[in-house]
């Protein structure tokens, strides 16, 4: 199966946008010179906007189905097994702003971002992947493992609470309040990754898992480790930005649209 094409993740954006500041002033300065035949050859690219800079994330090597099982066995956050005909990999950052594009819980982002990034609902193409991936899950159809990687740089504390959240059976739920609009504030604004705040994000959490057995989990730091051991595991991949997917051992670089992921789904499922 042909490799997609590198999308939207969120490596270092701010290392990217300063090195085109700096090309821009010599260019402006005559210090680089421009010929008559050079092009423009960039291609999915979107104009930063105030919310969210990002550019380009390098093309992940494919993975094996050995390796893409391994990942699956050694993570914490995952459903079903690894004989499924469907296993999706999920490496992301609850902070990172085209985390919550793929998840389609902050619509609001999504437009702010991009008219290709709007959704369906909202009168735009993009179908957002992971509540796709979410009801295939339920249905029974695909084994799925969500890892944390640092994408944004504010997203621990709010893994460790999908973390407790998943011990309890509520990963979904909590995961769905943080990706929201109210989410990306509290984790980027409020929390961040100060640990002086669990009662804050567990107060956030309370429509869906009780506050107090929240903030006794963050507390406790039993899961502190795990944010190494997951960013290891998506390094294992050659994940080196957020969101990466893998559908089996097809990798997405980035903020896809399940259309553009479901050929390498029907194909995982014979259909």
């Amino acid at each position: 199966m042909e490799h997609p094409k590198p999308f939207l993740t969120t490596p270092i954006a701010i290392i990217a946008g300063c090195s085109l500041i700096a090309v821009s002033v010599l260019i402006s300065g005559g210090i680089i010179k421009i010929g008559p035949k050079a092009t423009n050859t960039t291609t999915n690219t979107v104009q930063p906007s105030p919310a969210a800079q990002q550019q380009q994330a390098p093309q992940q090597p494919q993975a094996t189905i050995e390796q893409v099982k391994d990942v699956f066995a050694k993570s914490l956050i995952k459903f079903g097994d690894a004989n499924k005909k469907l296993i999706v990999i999920e490496a992301a950052d609850p902070s990172c702003p085209f985390c919550h594009v793929a998840a389609g819980k902050n619509p609001s982002l999504n437009k702010e971002i991009g008219s290709r990034f709007t959704l369906v609902s909202d009168g735009g193409t993009y179908v957002a992947p992971v509540p796709e991936i979410a009801r295939l899950v339920k249905e029974g159809k695909a084994s799925f493992a969500w890892i944390y990687t640092p994408g944004h740089g504010n997203g621990e504390m709010g893994t460790k609470a999908m973390y407790c959240a998943f011990e309890k059976g509520k990963f979904w739920e909590v995961h769905d309040l943080l990706m929201n609009s109210k989410g990306y504030d509290v984790l980027n604004t409020a929390v961040k990754n100060d640990k002086s705040k669990s009662g804050e994000i567990a107060d956030f959490l309370k429509e869906a898992i009780d506050p107090a057995a929240m903030k006794a989990c963050l507390d406790s730091g039993k899961y502190d480790g795990k944010l190494a051991e997951d960013t290891a595991l998506a390094q294992s991949l050659g994940i080196s930005g957020t969101p990466g997917f893998y559908i089996n051992t097809t990798p997405f670089s980035g903020a896809y649209s399940y259309a553009d992921m479901e050929p390498a789904i029907k194909s995982a499922l014979g259909i």
